[in-house]
């Protein structure tokens, strides 16, 4: 079983997978290569002069494995609930985990089809985005959403920090206790 299984591998998953796969966690992205950012030039990206946005993608994904998380291009189908998690199916099978990051971008489908609410966008060309309290969570216990679809910046800086944050507030979860992850110089 799965600490967490994120769904979409932009930035706001990818940053997510990052600090999960950091702290420990068993970690799982599901991406389909529909990242806006797969399309993106990028400028205003901090301690980043100039990006591709598929370099980007790909160098966090780099991050992420690095400290285990694993990366799978398989399109999720459904969320159902467990008794201690959910079991989460994709078009090649299903695996099970105790939390749900959804990061999906401007893909609303599956949430709603999981019973998530989805409220109107916030973003110039976003439809629909979930619903979620300040700290990530949406209204089925264990199941968050983060960056664009949790109605922050389309900006790759802000839904990656959105990812991150959203992060910690699992492994926070998970731990029982508040998680810092900063590292020092050595």
């Amino acid at each position: 079983m799965y600490d967490i299984i994120v769904l979409g591998g932009g930035p706001a998953g990818t940053s997510a997978a990052i600090f999960a796969a950091k702290a420990g966690k068993q970690t799982i992205v599901f991406e389909n290569g529909k990242s806006m950012t797969n399309r993106a030039w990028v400028e205003n990206h901090y301690g980043v002069s100039e990006i591709a946005g598929p370099d980007l993608i790909e160098t966090g994904k780099k991050q992420a494995t690095k400290f285990g998380a694993e990366f799978k291009e398989e399109t999720v189908v459904g969320v159902t609930s467990l008794d201690n998690g959910f079991s989460v199916k994709t078009e090649n099978g299903t695996y099970e985990t105790k939390h749900v990051l959804f990061a999906t971008g401007a893909l609303t489908d599956l949430a709603e089809k999981v019973g998530i609410n989805v409220v109107a966008g916030t973003e110039p060309r976003i439809k629909s985005i979930i619903e979620v309290d300040p700290n990530g969570k949406t209204n089925i216990d264990g199941i968050w959403a983060a960056g664009t679809v949790a109605g922050v910046s389309v900006h790759t800086i802000i839904t990656a920090g959105n990812g991150a944050s959203v992060a910690i507030n699992i492994i926070s979860e998970l731990n029982g206790e508040r998680y810092v992850d900063h590292d020092v110089l050595k």
